[in-house]
């Protein structure tokens, strides 16, 4: 009986051959080895690092953009707006001093109306804010018991440019307007009858202050 041939050792695997770099001209080392993976994971984390950042970005811009499309923008029709009349009925009753509260023709309307207390100056105010047809801006501050230093606090110390008289009362002009920064002040009239003082403030034209003056001097004189 013939012994068959034995069979040969199952195989234990091909263990891979070392990665040969052209650059080498030789397989590469352990140590070389290991660099590259390490270079390789490092540039990996580093693209990902930026692409994030990318994505970050993008995200961040279109939301400021969602943000600004979300915004009111301030128009004449968007404004707030009180009823001021209702207002000064109501605050009568706080004070002696009647509040002058003129009427306006269509087109004006009002986006604040209150009785301010007395402040370091003691002087306790009756303010409205007025927009005009023009969408423009006039304050009117009416100072009970005042005195000139409250109404050059009132102006910013601004120097007066001129008077006139308007509704029966002198006014005097404070004019700004050539100032870049006069604000909401670049044009002022000023009128004391009683013991009412009335500072008209704003940036509306000469035509609407003169009507606005007219207005508060027929108040004031009741």
């Amino acid at each position: 009986m013939t012994n068959s041939p034995s069979s040969p050792p199952p195989s234990l695997g091909r263990q891979r051959a070392p990665r040969v770099v052209a650059e080498l001209g030789r397989p590469e080392t352990p140590d070389e080895t290991a660099s590259r993976k390490a270079a390789s994971s490092r540039a990996h984390r580093e693209n990902q690092t930026a692409f994030n950042l990318v994505i970050a970005i993008g995200v961040s811009v279109v939301i400021v953009v969602l943000l600004v499309l979300a915004v009111v923008r301030p128009g004449g029709s968007q404004l707030k707006t009180v009823d001021y009349l209702q207002i000064a009925s109501q605050a009568q009753q706080q004070v002696t001093t009647s509040l002058v509260a003129p009427r306006l023709p269509s087109g004006w309307s009002s986006n604040s109306a209150e009785i301010r207390p007395a402040g370091s100056d003691g002087v306790e105010t009756w303010y409205v804010g007025f927009i005009t047809p023009d969408t423009q801006f006039i304050s009117m501050t009416q100072g009970f018991h005042a005195n000139q230093t409250w109404v050059s606090n009132q102006l910013s110390q601004a120097n007066k440019t001129s008077s006139t008289t308007i509704g029966g009362l002198t006014w005097t002009v404070y004019d700004q307007r050539s100032s870049s920064s006069a604000g909401n002040q670049a044009y002022a009239m000023v009128a004391a009858s009683g013991d009412s003082t009335v500072v008209l403030a704003g940036t509306a034209s000469d035509a609407e202050f003169d009507l606005m003056a007219r207005r508060a001097a027929a108040e004031l004189q009741k």
